[in-house]
């Protein structure tokens, strides 16, 4: 079996329920599991591209690509139902298949490009990082209820209210992507662990597609990308 460098893993269930078919569907004229699937194949530093479903017709349409860096491959029952962590199809697929780094890239973040992927696995391969993901600023301030039906703010000072334009604002997980070594995950059983460093992407990629709006908002976002 051929080991390769650095993979990716999309793992794509078919039993979605706030929008059913999702992964296969068309979004901006494509099912949304090409744009990772196409994000992944360009990256100049991925050597393969796995698809993990449990679904006929999600397997299908990932082998109707042709694409020969791409592969959809099983996923056991036990990973794919509502409850279960992506952790646990990664773990299988880890105990299966030989390979040094996996780059975990979900299907629902079309936003992602292959630059952005190229940039995470610079990011992973600079001394002392052991794991990356991929993040997007956000300039809001925010707050938390505290004690006695009581507010407080968390990420400034009330009296020293910044200009947005000024404020650094904060980093948030949007889901596109996580890098880390095969011998970390079977270890940590986690897709993060030890130094972690980030990638911010563009605004645009905060959105990731779980409610049927989200839906609305990145085929818009989509298009756009796609007129410039």
């Amino acid at each position: 079996m051929e080991k390769y460098k650095n993979i990716v893993f999309i793992p794509a269930r078919g039993g979605s329920k706030s929008i059913p078919g999702k992964n296969i569907k068309e979004i901006n004229g494509k099912p949304l599991i090409y744009w990772a699937i196409m994000a992944s194949c360009r990256c100049r530093f991925t050597d393969m591209v796995y698809v993990a479903t449990d679904d006929r017709l999600i397997r299908e349409t990932v082998e109707g690509f042709g694409i020969q860096k791409l592969k959809a491959v099983g996923r056991s029952e036990d990973s794919a139902t509502d409850t279960a962590s992506t952790e646990l199809a990664m773990l299988q697929f880890a105990k299966e298949h030989e390979f040094e780094n996996i780059i975990l890239v979900q299907a629902t973040s079309p936003m992602l490009t292959s630059q952005e992927l190229e940039e995470g696995i610079q990011k992973f391969r600079e001394p002392g990082i052991d794991s990356v993901l991929s993040v997007v600023r956000q300039r809001r301030f925010c707050w938390e209820r505290c004690a006695g039906n009581r507010a407080r703010p968390l990420n400034y000072d009330v009296v020293r209210r910044p200009r947005r334009q000024e404020f650094e604002g904060f980093f948030v997980e949007n889901g596109a992507f996580y890098i880390t070594s095969k011998e970390a995950l079977l270890r940590t059983g986690c897709r993060l662990s030890g130094n972690i460093g980030m990638v911010e992407m563009q605004e645009d990629s905060y959105y990731e597609i779980d409610e049927p709006k989200d839906w609305e908002i990145v085929e818009h976002l989509l298009k756009l990308r796609e007129s410039r």
